[in-house]
């Protein structure tokens, strides 16, 4: 130890400071790493929000339907909000509310159920969408998926 001692004496003044410079880094390093090593990282939070085929699958969609005809989709809500999350659920049909339902989904849950709508007009692109807010904000929509529906 009195040798390492001796050495740093002999050293010039620019010699010690950019010495005392690296150890103070490499203790500012070692802190830093054992910090982010012991400290948890926060989940990100989030929802997803999605509609399938009656089939299950991101096909199959019923885009083109006769007048009078069913189409069916499946919903599907995961929560990853990292806490029990109430959901409030809006289906509209060209503009107009034809189902609303309020959902409360624990961290990590899937809920998936199927929808039926029924095509009542004929035309080109009837927007179907699918809005999901997350309570208590019921004025911004949280996420959304629609389908462009054809009937003839």
């Amino acid at each position: 130890m009195g040798d390492i001692k001796e050495q740093f004496r002999k050293k010039s003044k620019a010699d010690k400071i950019i010495s005392i410079i690296l150890i103070i880094v490499i203790i500012f390093a070692v802190l830093m790493t054992i910090y982010l090593v012991l400290t948890p990282k926060q989940a990100e939070k989030y929802t997803e929000f999605y509609i399938l085929g009656p089939g299950g699958k991101a096909t199959d969609y019923p885009t083109n339907l006769t007048l009078g005809e069913e189409g069916k989709v499946i919903i599907g809500i995961i929560n990853h909000e990292t806490n029990i999350t109430r959901y409030h659920l809006v289906i509209k049909y060209d503009g107009t509310i034809i189902e609303e339902n309020d959902i409360n989904l624990e961290d990590t849950k899937k809920l998936e159920y199927s929808f039926t709508f029924k095509a009542n007009q004929t035309g080109k692109n009837h927007k179907l969408e699918f809005l999901l807010y997350k309570d208590p904000d019921r004025k911004n929509v949280y996420r959304s998926v629609f389908l462009l529906v054809n009937v003839t």
